[in-house]
């Protein structure tokens, strides 16, 4: 737990899925934009999610407002708006989007990477865990902007998915409606569900490419496999949790790049290799047993 005032809230269907209560971290700073940025202040929510007991997200999102006083306030103005961060100065928002989905973003800018970052290390370093990995992998990380669909931006298309490097991931949502407290709810969960399957895909390529396939021992290919097949095959379950209204933004992730498609196709490779090594230790078995 990361606050004792409120319970981690959690569920077991369609599959174990845990979530830490919200955090909030106060913001002073600069928002990520072409040229020297305008100052934001407000706060940040945050926290973390646990899914099948193996897969830890950490997860920051803002809400970026307009002032209406076009100054700095009280603090107790802005703890009374959670997770919105009012702008002083005249801001261009097809500059911010370009800011926060650019890479790298300014030093001293507004950055949610770490304020998740944190959120993960302060789970990780609780001794209700033991530490032990079952492997190692990379984290990854997803950057993901909503821009109502009447900004001017140099691509019009309502989803736009950028992998960029091994670890860093953007999204850019266009969506018409009004980013009310639940509707963002609905937008992070989608977000959330979006970075859990692409570092499950990742992970599983990754293990599939250190197995060696075809140029090792298939006995030792099928030992380095075994992490896939005991922890990740059985956590792919993508949209379990999105709204319905917004179905069809993942369905749209699903034609291209198609998630789900390399998904199989990685699934497919590690079961092929699981059916020949039992194949040839039948074989093995049975060339035994006709021995004299």
């Amino acid at each position: 737990m990361l606050r004792r005032d409120q319970p981690v809230r959690w569920s077991s269907r369609p599959i174990a899925y845990a979530v830490t209560q919200d955090l909030l971290t106060g913001v002073d700073c600069r928002l990520p934009a072409a040229g020297s940025g305008t100052r934001c202040v407000g706060t940040v929510r945050s926290h973390a999610a646990l899914t099948g007991g193996r897969v830890l997200q950490g997860s920051a999102h803002v809400a970026v407002a307009r002032s209406e006083h076009n100054r700095r306030l009280p603090w107790s103005h802005y703890l009374s708006r959670p997770g919105v961060v009012e702008t002083i100065g005249t801001e261009r928002l097809p500059e911010v989007v370009a800011g926060f989905s650019g890479s790298p973003q300014q030093s001293g800018s507004l950055d949610l990477g770490s304020i998740g970052t944190r959120v993960m290390n302060t789970v990780q370093d609780s001794p209700q865990f033991d530490g032990r990995l079952p492997f190692r992998m990379a984290r990854t990380t997803l950057r993901w902007i909503v821009a109502p669909t009447d900004l001017r931006l140099p691509d019009t298309a309502t989803v736009q998915f950028t992998v960029d490097g091994e670890v860093r991931r953007i999204l850019v949502l266009r969506l018409d409606l009004d980013l009310a407290e639940e509707a963002l709810e609905q937008v992070v969960a989608l977000c959330e569900d979006l970075a859990l399957h692409d570092w499950l895909l990742t992970a599983l390529e990754q293990l599939i490419e250190r197995s060696q396939i075809g140029s090792g021992p298939p006995v030792q290919v099928v030992e380095r496999l075994k992490p896939a097949i005991d922890q990740l095959l059985h956590l792919w379950m993508p949209a379990a949790r999105i709204h319905p209204e917004l179905m069809e933004l993942w369905q749209s992730l699903e034609r291209r790049p198609g998630f789900t498609r390399q998904w199989r196709a990685g699934v497919d490779r590690v079961r092929d290799q699981l059916t020949a090594n039992t194949i040839a230790l039948l074989s093995s078995a049975r060339l035994e047993s006709l021995r004299p």
